[in-house]
This record gives C-alpha cells, sequence and structure tokens, in this order.
C-alpha cells in the first residue's frame, strides 16, 4: 500500500487482536449484495437512500433506470464528476472481500474509481483505499475484485477519481464476510496484483496492460518501456533452452503506439535491459524468446543491468527449486548515465532513460495457494538503485522497504494481500544474506 495511505492504517491494524472470534461468528453471516433495484433517487445532489442492505449517502449520484445505465435488473448507481456511495452503516459479519460490478454510462468515456474503507472498532472514522484504482473503460458491466479480510464491523465507500463529465454505473456490490475461504491463488504473474491498474485499453497509452504467458507489463507507450513487469518464477519456467537473442518490436501493442526497435538503444551507451529476464524463461524456445520483446526492455547503464541488477537475479534463482518467487520489478525518474554519459532519452526522444532501476521480490517455499502463505515473516528483498555506471557493484546496499518504492512511483505493489500482512513487510527493509 502506498505510504500517504499509511496513515489510515492504524486503526485497521487494531483489527488483528480479533481473530480469537469463534469461527461459527466469522462464517454465519452471509454474503451481503446491494443490488440497488429498489430506492428511489432521480437528481445528484446529496442525498441518503434507503435500500435493502441499509441507508447509503449518494453524492454527485442517482439511481439511474435509463436505457443507457448498464445495470443488471431494473437500476444502478450512476456518479458524475466526483461522485461517492458512503454505506451509512456496518457490517457486523467484516468482509473477506468485496465484488462490484461496473462500466461506463451509455457512450460515455472512461472513468476512475477506488474503494474505500473503515472499521468501526478503533473509533476513529478514518477511511482506508481498498486495492488499486480502477478504470471502467467498457459499456458492458464488469466484475471489481478487491481482496479485503478485515475482521470485526466495517462499512465501504465508492469513489469516483476521474472527475468530468463522464459518468460511471455501479451495480451488484457484494460483500463476503470475514472468514470465508478465498479461491486458491498460484502461479499467477499477476497474483499480487497490478500496481498501476493497468488497463488494455487505447486510451491509458502510458498506462496500458499487456498479459503475455510469460510476465504481465504495465507499459508506458509515450515513454517505450515499461513502468512495471510483474512474473512468477519456479523451477517449472527452467530449462535446457538456449538464450535467443533475437530483439524485436512487439507487435501485439496497439495501432499507434510506437514501436522501440532492436536497434533503438544502438549507440546510446545503455543495454536493452530485460525487466523479466532471460534466465527465468528457459523451458522452451518460445518463452525464452518472449523476454526479448522490446516491451520488456528499459534503458540500463550497462554496470547496472551486468553488475548488482544481474547478480541479484542470479541470487533469486538460487533459491530454485525449493522456493518459488513473485517478482515485480521497473523504473522510474527520468535520466541516466550510461557509456556515452548521462541522457534523458534514446532513439530520437521516442525512449525515455529512467533514473532508476527498482525490484520486489517475495520469497515462498514452493506449495498451493501461494497469496495465503504469504504472512508478516515471508521475505521480502525490495531494491532501488541508480541507473548510473558508478553505482555500487553490492546489490544489497540498495535494499529499502517497500513503503520506499510505492512513495517514490505511485503504485500500489502488494495490493492483493490482506491490508495488515501489506502494512507489516511493507515497511520492513531486508538484512538477509545477499549470496
Amino acid at each position: 500500500m502506498p505510504p500517504f495511505l499509511r496513515r489510515s492504517y492504524p486503526c485497521l491494524l487494531l483489527l488483528a487482536g480479533l481473530s480469537w472470534l469463534p469461527a461459527q461468528a466469522q462464517t454465519a453471516t452471509p454474503t451481503t449484495q446491494e443490488t440497488f433495484d429498489t430506492g428511489t433517487k432521480p437528481d445528484y445532489p446529496t442525498g441518503t437512500v434507503a435500500l435493502p442492505t441499509g441507508s447509503w449517502t449518494f453524492t454527485d449520484a442517482l439511481l439511474g433506470s435509463d436505457p443507457a445505465d448498464h445495470k443488471n435488473g431494473a437500476q444502478a448507481a450512476r456518479l458524475e464528476g466526483s461522485g461517492r456511495l458512503t454505506m451509512e452503516f456496518y457490517l457486523s459479519g467484516g468482509a473477506s472481500t468485496v465484488t462490484v460490478q461496473h462500466a461506463v454510462y451509455g457512450t460515455d468515456a472512461s472513468s476512475s474509481w477506488e474503494l474505500w474503507a473503515q472499521s468501526q472498532s478503533c473509533n476513529c472514522n478514518k477511511w482506508t483505499k481498498v486495492g488499486t484504482t480502477v478504470f471502467s473503460t467498457s459499456a458492458t458491466l464488469q466484475a471489481a475484485a478487491f481482496t479485503v479480510n478485515i475482521p470485526g464491523s466495517v462499512k465501504f465507500e465508492v469513489r469516483k477519481t476521474s472527475g468530468g463529465a463522464a459518468r460511471l454505473d455501479i451495480d451488484d456490490f457484494a460483500v463476503a464476510p470475514y472468514g470465508v475461504a478465498q479461491p486458491s491463488v498460484d502461479n499467477d504473474n499477476l497474483a499480487l496484483g497490478n500496481p498501476s491498474g493497468a488497463v488494455a485499453d487505447v486510451n491509458y497509452p502510458s498506462n496500458y496492460l499487456l498479459v503475455k504467458p510469460q510476465y504481465v507489463v504495465g507499459y508506458n507507450a509515450p515513454q517505450g518501456k515499461p513502468n512495471w513487469v510483474s512474473w512468477h518464477l519456479d523451477i517449472s519456467n527452467r530449462g535446457t533452452s538456449d538464450r535467443q537473442n533475437d530483439f524485436r518490436n512487439d507487435p501485439s501493442l496497439p495501432e499507434g503506439f510506437y514501436q522501440v526497435q532492436s536497434t533503438s538503444y544502438t549507440g546510446s551507451g545503455f543495454d536493452r535491459g530485460h525487466n523479466a529476464p532471460s534466465a527465468d524463461r528457459t523451458n522452451s524456445v518460445e518463452d525464452n524468446s518472449a523476454t526479448f520483446l522490446m516491451t520488456n526492455m528499459m534503458p540500463q547503464a550497462p554496470q547496472n543491468n551486468q553488475g548488482p541488477w544481474a547478480d541479484l537475479e542470479n541470487y533469486t534463482r538460487s533459491f530454485l527449486p525449493g522456493y518459488e518467487a513473485y517478482i515485480i520489478a521497473g523504473s522510474y525518474g527520468v535520466g541516466g548515465t550510461g557509456s556515452s554519459g548521462y541522457m534523458t532519452t534514446i532513439d530520437q526522444g521516442r525512449v525515455t532513460v529512467p533514473n532508476r532501476t527498482w525490484k520486489v521480490i517475495v520469497l515462498l517455499p514452493v506449495g498451493d495457494n501461494d497469496l495465503a502463505r504469504i504472512t508478516a515473516t515471508t521475505r521480502i528483498i525490495a531494491v532501488d538503485m541508480p541507473n548510473d555506471n558508478a553505482l555500487n557493484q553490492d546489490w544489497g546496499v540498495y535494499r529499502v522497504s517497500v513503503d520506499a518504492i510505492e512513495a517514490a512511483t505511485g503504485y500500489d505493489l502488494l495490493s492483493k494481500l490482506p491490508v495488515d500482512v501489506q502494512a507489516t513487510i511493507e515497511a520492513k527493509v531486508d538484512a538477509g544474506p545477499t549470496n
């Protein structure tokens, strides 16, 4: 969770002490679902509406039944501007997950929105953001799922964050009570969450989602490089396939996005630096070749790429086969120093040279239901290195907290983990061995 949200978390952290509640008290409460099909609110000014689940305050919002409202049933909540839907009641059974249906209204432009939670236990009246920002881009209802894991009484608020004239439909707001078993999540390249809320929508070229079998990319087309790349690693990803070295443009990018070429870095003094490394995908020629797409590359100072960055990659693979890893890597800032000196861009200004390179590694003994096994004692290695040829060659000196990387990038890196686990592990700086 980004540190600027951390101030809201002390209230939720107090909830850890409520885990002694009897199992029947945690599981007896059924899923709560608000369909918005009853009640009346025909206009946008702030007002409170009595709905089957309880009273909700609608701010810049109404209950819409127009043909242009995308909905299941008779009505959906429709938000404009900086609209909000606020529960004026608490759910006594807590929450494990929240699922929300969402779509753009009619043919309006895309909107972004967020889910926020408030615990009653601490009496602090503070709201906490849950998960990442969601982008509604479709005229068809889509499901957004949030991992909450909050015991004790809790209420929620939906906040439209994009402002503007575009309207947003929200429907079928469902809360599963705390203690309900969650689906097993294993070996998913995006298991830890979508750090920037990237979407496969050409209207968001600086935060475009590329999903590949080998890894997932939050791509920044105006900068010609990833914001981040996320992947899972275990012994099954390692084999005998040779390094393909077939650097090439990525034809899966939408029409109109600039295609970084294999020659775009030539003469720049920067390496074509892998985010997801070649050696993490040697189980087949196809998988290894996929790591050489230029959408997986960043301009990286040679002494960074071939030095501590490579050493950390090798260190991570040294845990196989007994361990598996979830890894997120990326870069931020503008301006680095390669073998030909300082540059802010290359390729005639079409590729941004980052100032820093970062990585977060979650190490787990091999097993199933991976997310449920990440706890406050799980080893997390986070590094933030200068993109500079004169950097220290010991990657250990660049260890930082996940919180620090989130503060620098604005991303929410472990958003799928329970909030109490996030609050603990994201604040730590790894002090384990480095070889």
